[in-house]
């Protein structure tokens, strides 16, 4: 794989080579295209700009091409193509009466007529409106669907606003049907295989993610979500963290003047939503409010785990635990936005935002103990937990526009700060109830993060750009934990062997970057650059005292190479990552909510380094779109969640983090849409990942062994949407994910599967709709299998997911089109590893992920 990896990396840059100098033979002679330095046509010191608009949802048209034609002669002049935000601008137009021709696939031509140029006279369009193009089904191409998944040099986007069953679920609801993204039953996202992805709230961080991503889906509306961009090779702009990549959630904004007001609201039998969304923009000011919030109730568990343990002594400890239980939620998000043009060529963008989370868990657990097969103890366990959080983000943004086209200069800052309380108490019971003891476990985590970043872009001719900045990244964890013990009724006490303690941990990154892109005659676009980051780190414990881990410094390069060839878009890629780890995978404070499985972080942990590489192909087949990567990555230093047989409970195991060898993987991802009729498609894919993992794993006893282990990834789905006439509209979507290869075994697969009609007013102010999730299914079963040389573990966790929801829409005002204004800049912390689920192997640790998020 690396032969065939390093051939087609020498032979595509060869090929790029020839592409630009021709070798050998005399130069072909090429027609001149317009608006190129070829082009011989007149030149004037004028220029002609506008925007161009879907005039039915005054959207954007993004790319439409743009001619100009001498009304005289009728013959083209010059020409352009308007960027991702439908603006376009015509330079050095010579005095004359002109007339502009807009087209692009999907929508019928529009043409400009009697444009008159003066000498030294800019002309400003404004926003022009083009018509949608109705097809029959013998015109009908795939560009509909093409909109559905756009492709650009370093990412994938997803539209999720076409998803018509996305009122009343969640971000995991939306994300389930992106492509390379699975967000499995309880809503952990990985990105190819690898859940060390970093998600972005319009191109910022949030705290809301930063204690588990996970849950933060849960606190996203997902009829909120205007698109997905999968960035599977990151360039150098964006931090060097997130070693699977960047996933970047863009919400819907309005820019139209006017009050606009929107309610949302759902009822199900495992769920219910109410959010109100009110925009308001007059002139060069607007104001957006919103609030959303989400109850969860219903959600239940059980299942059970069986653990054999090896004694040093020849015996053998096993337990039997069966387990059930039910969690119940209750999420927030509310946000106060604010943006003001200063001049035309300058903007301030200011918000705030604050993300609530409150869970409750309460699970029930038996356990039989046997030792050399005799049954010896049976203890009841009953487990409430309280996962609560309060997130806050503020932000100030600048941007300055220049004269010239696409050049800017933006300064953003942001201040984070997540609250966050996970406890647990827990009552042992015999089996005529009588009460043992009872325990209790209270951490409290404060998580702060100050960023301040300036970037630059500017153009260098038309064809090529440049872009430098710099930013830094204060951080700050405090978490703070005690044991409280009791035999019987007697009051609870500091527990001895578990004694309080905290964990100051802060973190400092530093970091420059420059990136240089350029789009060849030939249709090459190849960007390609280079980040420097450093990182200091102090840490300590209050039973401890100073940790000592060094500084780091780390250069990571990217680069990203396209090229339409007949129709086809080829893309190939590199690019280092890096992965800190979160205060999950740091947070000393012991988690025994089960006995039978605790869970303590690790300090020292070090970052891990990842080697991505990937091929892509796509391109339209009329009415079938095909979208293939095919990628490889190498990580040394992986930071892994390890089991191990626990020295002073038998029968139970100690779950940890450490750094532990490397991970190889290469895999495909495929995605393909056929357009049926105009009103009706069908989308497929498919991941197919093999992995390899090896390492030094710690055993009981302060001893070490070599594990490793391999073996095929395999998930894939469908999503199907129709249109019907007066409003109506059905959607269809599966999913099925095989179990996954891990360090020490393999956890179980999965599926997931819902359909839902949904029913627009006449005034296309409102909607109602119907969706089901597992409704033929009561519960899903999740298998996993671990072992080591010191214990053997099976475990089954049934879920049920089975549900039903009615949603309602409705939206108040009116509002008129005006130009798009240019949007602001914003922080971007794409940034270290979130925890994961806490569940890799045996039953859930007191039913709720345990404490942190990122260092913050």
């Amino acid at each position: 794989m690396k032969k065939l990896l390093l051939l087609f990396s020498c032979c595509l840059l060869i090929q790029t080579a020839q592409a630009q100098f021709p070798m050998g033979g005399a130069t072909p002679q090429r027609k001149a295209l317009p608006g190129t330095a070829d082009d011989n046509t007149p030149k004037g010191n004028s220029k002609i700009t506008g925007f161009v608009v879907d005039s039915s949802v005054t959207k954007a048209v993004e790319f439409a091409n743009i001619a100009l034609y001498n009304k005289a002669t009728n013959k083209p002049v010059d020409g352009t193509v308007a960027d991702d935000k439908g603006k376009f601008t015509l330079s050095r137009v010579a005095v004359g009466e002109y007339k502009i021709l807009v087209t692009f696939i999907g929508y019928e031509n529009k043409t400009i007529d009697n444009i008159k140029v003066e000498k030294g006279q800019d002309i400003d369009l404004g926003v022009i409106k083009v018509n949608s193009k109705t097809k029959t089904l013998d015109e009908v191409t795939v560009t509909g669907q093409k909109d559905l998944i756009e492709e650009k040099v370093d990412r994938l986007v997803y539209n999720a606003e076409k998803d018509i069953m996305a009122k009343g679920g969640d971000a995991s609801d939306v994300l389930r049907k992106v492509p390379m993204l699975s967000v499995d039953l309880q809503g952990n996202l990985s990105l190819r295989g690898n859940q060390n992805v970093r998600v972005l709230i319009n191109n910022k961080p949030s705290t809301i993610v930063a204690s588990s991503v996970a849950d933060a889906l849960k606190q996203i509306p997902a009829d909120m979500i205007k698109t997905v961009e999968v960035i599977t090779s990151p360039s150098a702009k964006y931090d060097a963290e997130g070693s699977g990549g960047i996933i970047n959630i863009i919400t819907k904004k309005n820019s139209l003047q006017g009050l606009n007001l929107t309610i949302d609201s759902g009822v199900g039998n495992r769920g219910s939503n109410l959010s109100l969304n009110g925009n308001y923009r007059k002139g060069k000011m607007g104001i957006t409010l919103g609030g959303f919030g989400r109850a969860n109730y219903n959600v239940k568990l059980k299942g059970f785990t069986d653990q054999t343990n090896f004694e040093s002594n020849g015996s053998t400890t096993r337990t039997y635990q069966d387990f059930s239980g039910v969690n119940s939620g209750l999420f927030g998000n509310y946000n106060l936005g604010f943006d003001y043009d200063l001049a035309q060529n300058q903007s301030i963008t200011a918000g705030v935002r604050y993300g609530a989370r409150n869970m409750l868990n309460a699970l029930d657990y038996k356990t039989d103990s046997y030792i050399n097969n005799l049954i010896n103890s049976t203890v009841y366990r009953d487990v409430d937990t309280k996962n609560l959080s309060g997130t806050v983000d503020v932000n100030v943004d600048y941007l300055h526009t220049y004269k010239k086209p696409q050049q800017e200069w933006s300064v953003s800052t942001q201040y984070s700060r997540n609250d966050l309380t996970n406890d647990f108490i827990s009552n042992d019971r015999t089996g005529t109830n009588e009460l043992l003891f009872r325990q209790k476990n209270i951490n409290h985590n404060l998580n702060q993060e100050f960023t301040i970043q300036t970037d630059y872009q500017t153009p260098i001719k038309k064809n090529q750009m440049i872009e430098f900045g710099g930013k830094g990244i204060m951080r700050t964890v405090n978490s703070d934990y005690q044991y409280l013990f009791g035999n019987g009724n007697n009051p609870l006490t500091q527990s001895p062997k578990q004694p309080s303690g905290a964990l100051d941990y802060n973190q400092n990154v530093v970091g420059a970057y420059t990136s240089y892109t350029l789009t060849t005659k030939n249709k090459y676009t190849i960007k390609a650059g280079t980040r420097y980051e450093y990182t200091t780190i102090e840490a300590s414990t209050r039973e401890g005292g100073n940790i000592e881990i060094p500084n780091y410094g780390n250069l990571v390069p990217s680069v990203n190479i396209s090229k339409n060839i007949k129709g086809a878009t080829w893309k190939v890629g590199y690019n280092r990552r890096l992965q800190r780890p979160g205060i999950q995978q740091l947070n000393p404070n012991i988690n025994a909510a089960n006995p039978q499985n605790i869970m303590i972080g690790d300090p020292s942990l070090r970052p891990e380094l990842t080697d991505n590489a990937e091929l892509g192909y796509s391109k339209n087949f009329k009415k079938f779109y095909l979208n293939a990567a095919f990628f490889g990555r190498i990580t040394n230093g992986t930071i892994t969640q390890v089991v191990q047989a626990n020295d002073t409970l038998a029968g139970g195991v100690l779950t940890t983090y450490q750094n532990i060898g490397s991970e190889r993987a290469v895999g495909t991802n495929l995605f393909g849409n056929l357009a049926i009729t105009s009103k009706w498609n069908i989308g497929i894919f498919s991941n197919i990942i093999y992995n390899s993992l090896r390492g030094m794993a710690p055993i009981s006893g302060g001893k070490s062994e070599f594990v490793e282990n391999s073996g095929l990834n395999i998930g894939g789905g469908f999503n199907s949407q129709i249109q019907f006439k007066n409003g109506w509209g059905a959607q269809g979507f599966a999913f099925i994910q095989g179990s996954q290869v891990q360090l020490q075994g393999r956890r179980g697969g999965f599926a997931f599967y819902s359909a839902g009609v949904k029913k627009d007013f006449k005034n296309k102010k409102g909607s109602i709709g119907l969706a089901g999730e597992n409704f033929l299914t009561k519960s899903f079963n999740i298998h996993t299998n671990l072992s080591n040389s010191q214990f053997t573990q099976v475990s089954d966790i049934h879920l049920f997911m089975r549900g039903v929801r009615l949603t309602f829409s409705y939206k108040i005002g009116k509002m008129t089109a005006q130009a798009p204004r240019k949007k602001g800049k914003s922080v971007n912390n794409d940034d270290v590893k979130s925890g994961g689920d806490g569940m890799q192997g045996g039953a859930p640790a007191g039913g709720s992920t345990a404490p942190g998020g990122r260092p913050r």
